[in-house]
């Protein structure tokens, strides 16, 4: 899963979804955060919002290959995208993301991996910066999603 950026590895999240479980959602909006890297990702409830953390993403994308790095974003975004049809219930969600991680990439893939037993199991140097205060500024991803949204002109 060699995916170049965030729009194709969310283009294959938003497939694979649909094709495991029947659901679909247009117009998601990606943020990047600094956060605390015992923390993810999340989803607003009742938004189109997901946000990433951009200082794991920083780490993962510093110190690890590009297999690794795109196989966290396929896992972190689908886990929230599922959040985005308005399952509020992780142990849910994590299921089912683990669910479809196993059923395309295999058991012994990264995807299905953290899947199950969360990043941090595949990269425990996330821990080592799990005291830091969240940044106060967001980056909003720009052509996010756009497949699915209808241009004005």
């Amino acid at each position: 899963m060699l995916l170049k950026d965030f729009n194709e590895i969310f283009e294959f999240v938003k497939i694979a979804v649909e094709a495991k479980f029947r659901m679909h959602r247009a117009g998601i909006s990606l943020i990047l955060q600094g956060l605390p890297t015992t923390l993810g990702a999340y989803h607003v409830l009742g938004s189109n919002m997901i946000i990433i953390n951009r200082r794991i993403l920083a780490i993962i994308k510093a110190r690890k290959s590009l297999e690794e790095y795109n196989s966290y974003l396929f896992m972190v975004l689908g886990h929230e995208y599922l959040h985005s049809f308005g399952i509020v219930n992780e142990l849910k969600v994590r299921k089912m993301i683990y669910s479809l991680c196993l059923s395309l990439f295999g058991e012994d893939h990264l995807a299905p991996i953290m899947a199950r037993y969360g990043p941090w199991s595949v990269f425990p140097d996330l821990h080592l910066d799990y005291k830091y205060e969240p940044e106060q500024t967001f980056e909003i991803v720009r052509n996010f999603d756009q497949t699915t949204q209808s241009y004005i002109h």
